[in-house]
């Protein structure tokens, strides 16, 4: 067996893993990335790029379908091809893949090891049964992979997660989405709209991610206009009839139906790659779930010399996370053990259905109640979103009663991508709401939407804070 030392290894060559790689390079150590499954990470093979294709494709049918609003009639059937939108998908997602293989091929040779790695000790990897390593430092980014349920792998290959969803060549004729989390949703609503019959199934009433129980039930009225949709579904059997799906389930009016789909579409969420790593030989603390212990600060695991970034640490998987996490990592592991708090943003996340979901800074469900107040807005009547006709959605934003600062904000609506963006930027900043009142507004954008919610909350504020200083006065 081959023996190889090196500074820092990083298991793992996807977003985070190339960034702790370039980080450590860039503090001038060596530094060996190690990959045993296809180089091309996860956004671009099977993430976000392949799905905002199909999205895409969704998109553009819908809105070739529902021009007679506006006077503008398309003459003839719409029709979708399958082969086509797939062929398009593919050829755009392989292109994407490129760009990252690119990367990795014009780093050096002899900083790159193929191989599955497995922890000896804490400083010490077995790259399958032909390397030894011994590193001062490891950053494990390993990543994650669907996780599917126990009693649906007796479905065989007419389950699917999404990394399957885009090897298709054509489309499906019915499927049965479980899970309307981000990915359940943006799937199932772009097959909805490319012609694909769809039932999306969830438990718990939870939907896109939201915890604002107001934005959530507006946002689930929204989606079941347009596809079957059931947050709290009551599915009673799942069953493999020949070379489909049967599902038994009580629908939303109460009557119990069977019906058959092509595919069973999994998206119940994500597990980290953490399970082949052999840390049981490490001096790591385990959480419930078999993850390391770590400090989201610093991404080290405990005092060692061991760190952990990206999906394999299940904190944050999102691309602009992992890419931050692996950057610390590998500066942290660089100057080891002088580690230091790396710059950890604003939590964003966007959900890229019709109309979009932002949730930006802290969530409803982790705000502690009597501590802050709401500003809203509905965005049915909302001006340029009736000129689009685009209104539809709603807008919560959360500010601090003691300080009037800005503290997070959920939406369903138009343009939530970008308006998610701009507060985002507004709590990283610690801007107040009194201060964002202070920015420019044009007319008329949807960002007009926002200020009306920000007014809300700035008028509420002043009634808690009048209120706070005569129950102050009263005690006194």
């Amino acid at each position: 067996m081959k023996t190889l030392h090196t500074d820092i290894a990083v298991i793992g060559a996807g977003t985070a893993g190339l960034a702790a790689y370039r980080a450590a390079k860039a503090a001038g150590l060596r530094a060996l990335l190690i990959e045993g499954g296809p180089y091309g990470t996860t956004c671009a093979r099977v993430g976000c790029m392949p799905s905002k294709l199909l999205i895409a494709a969704a998109e553009a049918a819908h809105a070739a379908a529902h021009t007679e609003a506006f006077g503008v009639h398309v003459g003839g059937e719409i029709s979708v091809d399958g082969a086509e939108v797939m062929d398009r998908v593919k050829r755009e997602r392989d292109r994407f893949v490129g760009f990252v293989l690119e990367g990795v091929e014009n780093i050096p040779s002899q900083d790159k090891l193929r191989g599955y790695a497995r922890f000896v000790s804490d400083t010490v990897l077995r790259v399958d049964d032909h390397t030894e390593i011994q590193a001062s430092r490891v950053v494990i980014a390993t990543g994650s992979r669907p996780s599917v349920p126990a009693p649906f792998l007796a479905l065989g290959d007419r389950l699917v997660v999404n990394d399957d969803v885009f090897a298709w060549d054509e489309l499906p004729n019915r499927v049965a989405v479980f899970g309307p989390g981000v990915i359940g949703l943006e799937l199932g609503q772009a097959l909805a709209r490319l012609g694909v019959e769809v039932r999306v199934f969830g438990v718990s009433g939870s939907l896109g991610g939201i915890s604002d129980p107001q934005v959530r039930q507006t946002a689930r009225r929204i989606f079941q206009r347009e596809f079957y949709l059931d947050p709290d579904a009551r599915v009673l059997e799942t069953t493999r009839v020949g070379d489909e799906v049967e599902i038994r389930y009580i629908a939303l009016d109460n009557s119990e139906r069977t019906e058959r789909f092509d595919y069973a579409l999994v998206a119940t969420g994500r597990r980290p790659n953490i399970d082949g790593l052999g840390l049981e030989n490490t001096s790591l603390k385990l959480n419930a779930q078999g993850v390391p212990l770590f400090d989201r600060q610093t991404m080290q695991a405990g005092n060692s010399p061991i760190f952990i970034a990206g999906d394999a640490n299940a904190d944050a998987p999102l691309l602009h996370e992992a890419a931050d996490e692996g950057r610390i990592a590998g500066e942290n592991a660089a100057r080891f053990p002088d580690v230091r708090q790396g710059l950890r943003r604003a939590p964003l996340g966007v959900v890229f259905s019709d109309p979009q979901i932002a949730l930006a800074g802290e969530s409803h469900a982790r705000l502690v109640p009597g501590t802050f107040v709401t500003g809203a807005v509905d965005f049915s009547d909302q001006g340029r979103s009736r000129v689009m006709l685009k209104n539809r959605g709603m807008l919560h934003v959360y500010a601090d009663i003691e300080t009037g600062r800005f503290l997070g904000a959920e939406m369903v609506g138009p343009s939530a991508e970008h308006i998610g963006h701009l507060l985002a930027w507004a709590v990283q900043q610690e801007l107040t709401v009194a201060r964002m009142l202070e920015m420019p507004f044009y007319h008329p954008v949807i960002e007009e939407g926002l200020r009306t919610a920000l007014r809300d909350a700035a008028s509420k504020l002043a009634l808690a804070q009048e209120a706070l200083r005569q129950s102050a006065a009263e005690t006194v």
